[in-house]
């Protein structure tokens, strides 16, 4: 008894959490991660391009008042330069977009993404760093600064593996960068067993990405 209590009471926690129906839930599913990378592909070609897309995001507002349907779920830096809506060219309700500095894993950030998945049915799950980085820079100095040492410490891992080199170098610093994303994505595998069981039922897809500061533009990369 108490067992079904506790399951009917999570279930209802995360319904209350998503604001999503079931029909939303079922809309958000019905996009597959191939569909879902296209749009994003799609959203940063016209970034690129400087094609607005006209949005009336007050209308949006009031549109998704009553729940949500978002398709993808996106892992990213704090840094200011890089909002995935605007960079993806996607409007209000249509990405879970979760952001920590230097796009690391943590136990919060997992939960997060599970919730994503599992709960609301979104199918592709993006990892995206950037150039220039400036927790991947403080990384490679190993610099220690009250909780940010912890941090970093993650992003460590991606500097050992490639070896040494400069934070003044910046193709070096891309290039850990790079390896940080993809150790982030190697970690969501690895640490929620809950998106390794959509992602190995091809449920769900996982995907890195790299956006250059310097042009707008979004890289991708397979898991």
């Amino acid at each position: 008894m108490r067992k079904t209590l506790l399951a009917a009471t999570a279930v209802l926690l995360l319904s209350g959490l998503s604001g999503t129906s079931p029909a939303e839930e079922h809309a958000a599913s019905a996009v597959s991660p191939s569909e879902a990378l296209d749009r994003l592909k799609k959203g940063n070609a016209d970034f690129l391009a400087g094609k607005a897309r006209g949005q009336n995001l007050l209308s949006q507002v009031k549109a998704t008042a009553g729940g949500q349907s978002p398709w993808v779920a996106i892992l990213s830096c704090m840094d200011s330069r890089v909002p995935p809506e605007l960079v993806f060219q996607q409007g209000i309700g249509d990405v879970f977009s979760v952001r920590v500095a230097g796009n690391v894993i943590d136990v919060d950030d997992l939960g997060s993404l599970e919730y994503a998945t599992k709960a609301v049915g979104v199918r592709l799950v993006v990892v995206m760093g950037h150039t220039e980085c400036g927790a991947v820079k403080g990384a490679i100095d190993d610099v220690k600064l009250g909780n940010l040492t912890e941090l970093l410490l993650k992003i460590r891992q991606a500097v050992t593996a490639s070896g040494p080199g400069s934070s003044k170098d910046a193709a070096y610093v891309d290039k850990i960068a790079e390896a940080n994303v993809r150790l982030s994505m190697k970690e969501i595998r690895e640490k929620s067993p809950t998106i390794k069981e959509l992602l190995d039922s091809h449920k769900a897809a996982l995907v890195g990405a790299m956006y250059d500061v310097r042009t707008g533009r979004v890289s991708f990369m397979a898991d």
